[in-house]
């Protein structure tokens, strides 16, 4: 069940995503505990919130309920959302309410963005990293078993090991989204800051 903060946010449809409250009302749902009447409150949030760690955080909390009516939902998150990282979030949610074949032709959309990705950002590594990590990619291949998602692994893995060493293996999520850091912030600094002196 959402608290006041959130259910007045929907019926007023004025909020400020600076307000504490607010924010901590959004970092704070879980899953299990949101009710069918709620549904509607939280898909307003996500397409109305600007701050994209609110809408990561309402992607989640959606991702894993189990609700039919959020079918076309997803396909709208997909659309909507520029990052592979929130791109891949609304497909794992997607892929229980659709047939393989119409998850093939978005992931065969999402490969064609993940290919231009070094175009205009070389070192991609935040995006690589949740798309490869425990949470991503790998949980999607071991739940449903598509060729499309080995496919698209196969190409994340070729760019990712395509980046200069100094790039890799700084973080990574576990299978609940949580980042698991490999290196302490301060060495990913150094490491990248040393990477751009020299080049």
């Amino acid at each position: 069940m959402i608290n006041k903060a959130l259910s007045s946010a929907y019926e007023t449809g004025s909020f400020y995503e600076g307000n504490m409250d607010f924010r901590e009302s959004i970092f704070n749902l879980e899953a299990k505990l949101i009710e069918l009447d709620d549904l509607e409150t939280l898909k307003y949030l996500y397409f109305n919130v600007k701050d994209i760690s609110l809408r990561h955080k309402l992607l989640l909390v959606l991702r894993d309920i189990y609700n039919s009516q959020l079918s076309e939902f997803f396909q709208k998150a997909y659309k909507k959302e520029r990052d592979l990282e929130m791109k891949l979030i609304a497909v794992r949610g997607l892929v229980k309410y659709v047939e393989e074949q119409e998850i093939t032709k978005i992931m065969n959309h999402f490969v064609k963005i993940l290919i231009k990705r070094p175009e205009h950002t070389p070192y991609n590594y935040k995006e690589y990293e949740y798309l490869r990590s425990p949470s991503g990619l790998p949980y999607l291949i071991r739940e449903y078993k598509y060729n499309c998602f080995h496919q698209v692994l196969e190409q994340v893995e070729k760019q990712y090991e395509a980046m200069p060493s100094q790039f890799k293996n700084h973080y990574t999520y576990d299978e609940n989204d949580n980042i698991v850091e490999l290196r302490s912030p301060e060495e990913t600094e150094q490491m990248i800051e040393d990477f751009f002196k020299i080049n």
